[in-house]
């Protein structure tokens, strides 16, 4: 067998035995709920077909972190973590997409959609909005508290006061920290210092996705295979600019995105007013005239296709676009410099490039 095939083997394997582990996981909790009332059942649904779904990044960062830092292939504590890390994604897109008010996931309709979807189709009493939104918001609840018993469920290398535990503790505080970060900027962006846009956006970029896509699930596996400090700091050094890399690429992607390959409406992110560093720079080089354009238009509930088609053209023509491709370029080669220098067998570290690769330059 090639290098290649054993990774692709050994890959496939991983994703199928985290997939697998989650049916059984959700399963039992089913079992649990249902002896609730059988009304929960939307709610365990909602949540089962959204891990389905996915590129499973986290869960592969993960594992190739605890490869490379001498893991046995396809171990049950790191499939665990991978089924942990899979939940706690879950719980942050349902989340993500209320905050959003975006109607579209992967596709299909949001959580909070499908479930005031629900309401409409059984002609319930009240607002569809409001329950659609409030079973959402349990939903995702439901999931965080999925995602912390999946992780316990490791053992000991998981326990209070281990590396392993710190690290996952850690990326779960950031991202609310960073999600308040974001919606902060939406409402104070347009009243705030402009000379400050670029760095902020830069801040809710790291802390609301790059650390917890990339670095910490990465930190993560390598923590619990026992990995030294020094190594540890060799997985941020690659996985944080790969992280940041890979949210300017989904945020150029939620403006200029093909729907059929994003499973997102075009302008997706115009619409839900998201203050991005793709934004940051165009108000930062579009004219007075532009830039009081997109304050007030962006994130508009009114929005029209010719609005969304104008600011991408101020996006694109004031140099914005070119500028967050060159960041993109300039993140994603520090991250290729530090897998270079990460001492990991050739195995794990192909592994990571590919995802790298993926990574940086996907359309969806």
């Amino acid at each position: 067998m090639t290098g290649a095939e054993q990774l692709r083997d050994e890959q496939a394997d991983f994703v199928a035995t985290v997939a697998g582990e989650l049916t059984a996981f959700l399963s039992s909790r089913q079992s649990t709920m249902s002896t609730i009332s059988p009304d929960i059942e939307p709610i365990m649904g909602s949540i089962s077909n959204l891990v389905t779904g996915g590129k499973r990044l986290r869960a592969l960062m993960c594992y190739w972190g605890w490869r490379g830092a001498g893991g046995a292939t396809a171990a049950q504590e790191v499939v665990t973590a991978g089924a942990a890390l899979e939940l706690f994604q879950a719980a942050a897109l349902i989340h993500d997409d209320i905050i959003d008010r975006s109607d579209t996931r992967r596709g299909g309709p949001s959580v909070h959609r499908r479930f005031s979807q629900l309401h409409s189709s059984r002609g319930w009493a009240l607002d569809s909005e409001r329950f659609g939104q409030a079973a959402a918001i349990l939903a995702g609840d439901l999931c965080l508290s999925f995602s912390e018993e999946a992780f316990t469920e490791i053992g000991e290398r998981a326990a209070a006061g281990s590396r392993a535990r710190l690290i996952f503790n850690l990326m779960r505080a950031e991202v609310m920290a960073g999600q308040y970060l974001d919606i902060l900027e939406e409402v104070a962006g347009p009243v705030r210092d402009r000379a400050g846009a670029v760095s902020r956006a830069q801040a809710i970029i790291r802390f609301k996705s790059a650390k917890y896509s990339t670095e910490h699930p990465l930190a993560l596996g390598g923590a619990l295979a026992g990995a030294p400090d020094e190594l540890l700091r060799g997985y941020s050094a690659f996985a944080l600019p790969l992280g940041e890399a890979f949210q300017l690429r989904d945020d150029v992607l939620g403006v200029f995105g093909d729907p059929q390959t994003t499973g997102k409406p075009a302008g997706d992110d115009l619409r839900e007013g998201k203050r991005t560093v793709l934004i940051a720079l165009a108000l930062d080089h579009a004219s007075a005239a532009e830039a009081a354009f997109i304050d007030t238009r962006l994130g508009s509930p009114d929005l029209s296709e010719g609005d969304i088609q104008e600011l991408r053209r101020i996006i694109e023509e004031s140099g914005a676009l070119a500028a967050t491709e060159v960041l993109i370029n300039e993140f994603g080669a520090a991250a290729f410099d530090a897998l270079q220098a990460l001492p990991v067998e050739e195995l794990p570290k192909t592994a990571l490039r590919r995802l790298a690769e993926a990574a940086v330059s996907r359309a969806s």
